[in-house]
C-alpha cells in the first residue's frame, strides 16, 4: 500500500483541532492508513476555526495538520453509524481520540468496550488532565494548559508579565508524545500480541516539560537554591540587536565561549572568574548575557555570522515568520513543498522533516475534504453500494462533492 515504517497499520482517528491531528499526522506521514472520522455538519472544527481559506471547510491550518489522511464523515451517535465505526475498529490497529473520557465511555468507545471488539487494539486517549485529580474530565485547550503548567509563568519571571507562547505549543508537544506512546505500544504488541490502553494527559506532560527544565535546585529537599534556571529566565535570553537587525549567539562550552571572547575583542574574559567555566558562566548568566548583547550591537548581522562562523561559535540570524519562507537552508532541503491540491489549487505545505533509510511513505495524500473517503472506506469494511446509499439517504454518512477545477 505504501512505504514507511508504519505501512500496513490502520488508525481510526477521532481527534480534532490540533493536539490529536498532529499525533495522527505523524503516524500518517510514516505510512499508516489514518481514517479521520468526522461528524456531519462541518467535521473537524479546525476546518473553519483558523483564518485563511479558499473554500469553506479547508483552512490552511487544517491542510497542514491533516495530510496523508482519509476523511469518513459519519454520525457515530446514530445506531447505524456507531455500528459502522465498530466494524472499522475491528479491522484497526490503533484508535486515538481527544474526546473527554466520560463522553468517550458514554459513546461506547472506551477501552473496556473496544477491547471486546478488538483485543489487539491500541487505544490512545489524549486527555486534558490525568485521572485521580480534581481537574479530571474538565475541558481545556492549549492556553488553559500553558497557564496551568507554568509556561506562562516562565514569561512572567523573564519579563514581568505572564504570556502564552504564540503557538499552540502544548498541543504540539502532547500530540508528539501521544504518537511516541502509540509507537511504544505497537512495539510491545509485536511481542505479546495484545493491545492496551494509553492515556496521555496534556497538563501532566507539560508540567513535566517545564519542571524538568526549571525544578533545578528545588530538586533537592531542602532546596539547594531558588527554583528556575536563571539563565533561561533572564530578560536578556532572547535574540539581541545588531547594527542592522538581530542575532542569536549560544556559546556554551569552554571552547565556544573562549572563541566568542576572542571574536568580540575581549580575550581577558577567558580568565575572568565569572566566565572561566560553564558553572561560573551559569552562575553569572545575567552578566554573560549582557556582554553578548553589548558586543553584538557593534557590527551588522552578516559580519557577526561570518566572524563567529569562522570560529565555530553557535550563532544564527533572527528569522521572522516571513523570513522563514525564504530561509536558504529550508529552501535547499525542500521544506516548503509545493503541492497541487485537487480542490484548493497550488499550495505550499511543510515537508516531512524526518527520514528513515528503510523507506518512506510513497503515496502521499492531500488533506481530505470532509467525507471525501466515506464511500471507499465503507466499501473496504464490507458495505455494498445499496447499503452505502441507504446510509447516505439516512444522513448517517456524508460525502464530499466532486472537486472542482481550482483554476
Amino acid at each position: 500500500m505504501s512505504g514507511g515504517p508504519l505501512a500496513g497499520i490502520r488508525i481510526i482517528d477521532l481527534t480534532s483541532v490540533v493536539v490529536g491531528p498532529i499525533c495522527s499526522r505523524i503516524l500518517a506521514d510514516q505510512g499508516a492508513d489514518v481514517i479521520k472520522v468526522e461528524a456531519p455538519g462541518g467535521g473537524d472544527l479546525l476546518r473553519t476555526l483558523a483564518q485563511g481559506a479558499r473554500n469553506p471547510g479547508m483552512s490552511g491550518k487544517f491542510i497542514q495538520f491533516n495530510r496523508n489522511k482519509r476523511s469518513l464523515c459519519l454520525d457515530i451517535k446514530h445506531p447505524d453509524g456507531h455500528a459502522a465505526l465498530l466494524k472499522l475498529i475491528a479491522t484497526a490497529d490503533v484508535f486515538v481520540s481527544n474526546i473527554r473520557p466520560n463522553a468517550l465511555d458514554r459513546a461506547g468507545l472506551g477501552w473496556e468496550a473496544l477491547r471486546q471488539v478488538n483485543p489487539r487494539l491500541v487505544h490512545c486517549s489524549i486527555l486534558a488532565f490525568g485521572r485521580g485529580g480534581p481537574y479530571f474530565n474538565r475541558p481545556a485547550y492549549d492556553p488553559i494548559i500553558q497557564s496551568l503548567s507554568g509556561v506562562a509563568g516562565t514569561f512572567h519571571r523573564a519579563s514581568g508579565e505572564p504570556r502564552f507562547v504564540p503557538m499552540v505549543m502544548t498541543d504540539h508537544i502532547t500530540g508528539l508524545i501521544a504518537a511516541q506512546c502509540i509507537g511504544f505500544a505497537l512495539f510491545r504488541r509485536e511481542r505479546t500480541g495484545i493491545g492496551e490502553a494509553i492515556e496521555v494527559p496534556m497538563f501532566e506532560n507539560m508540567a513535566s516539560f517545564v519542571m524538568s527544565e526549571h525544578l533545578g535546585a528545588a530538586t533537592f529537599d531542602p532546596p539547594a537554591g531558588p527554583i528556575g534556571d536563571a539563565r533561561l529566565l533572564s530578560p536578556d535570553y532572547r535574540p539581541v540587536p545588531t547594527e542592522d537587525g538581530y542575532i542569536t549567539v549560544g556559546p556554551n562550552t569552554n571552547a565556544q565561549a573562549f572563541a566568542f571572547f576572542d571574536a568580540i575583542g575581549r580575550p581577558e574574559l577567558k580568565t575572568d572568574p565569572r566566565f572561566r567555566d560553564a558553572t561560573s558562566r551559569t552562575a553569572n548568566a545575567a552578566a554573560y548575557l549582557e556582554i553578548r548583547a553589548g558586543a553584538m550591537r557593534q557590527r551588522k548581522t552578516a559580519e557577526w555570522l561570518a566572524i563567529l562562523g569562522e570560529r565555530d561559535v553557535p550563532a544564527a540570524a533572527y528569522n521572522s515568520l516571513d523570513d522563514l519562507l525564504e530561509d536558504p537552508h529550508l529552501k535547499a532541503t525542500g521544506f516548503f513543498a509545493p503541492e497541487d491540491h485537487p480542490s484548493e489549487g497550488h499550495i505550499r505545505r511543510t515537508a516531512i522533516p524526518n527520514r528513515f533509510s528503510g523507506g518512506m511513505r510513497e503515496n502521499n495524500l492531500p488533506a481530505p475534504r470532509l467525507g471525501e473517503g466515506s464511500r471507499a472506506i465503507l466499501a473496504e469494511a464490507g458495505y455494498d453500494d445499496p447499503a452505502i446509499e441507504a446510509l447516505l439517504a439516512a444522513g448517517v454518512i456524508a460525502t464530499a462533492a466532486p472537486a472542482e477545477d481550482p483554476a
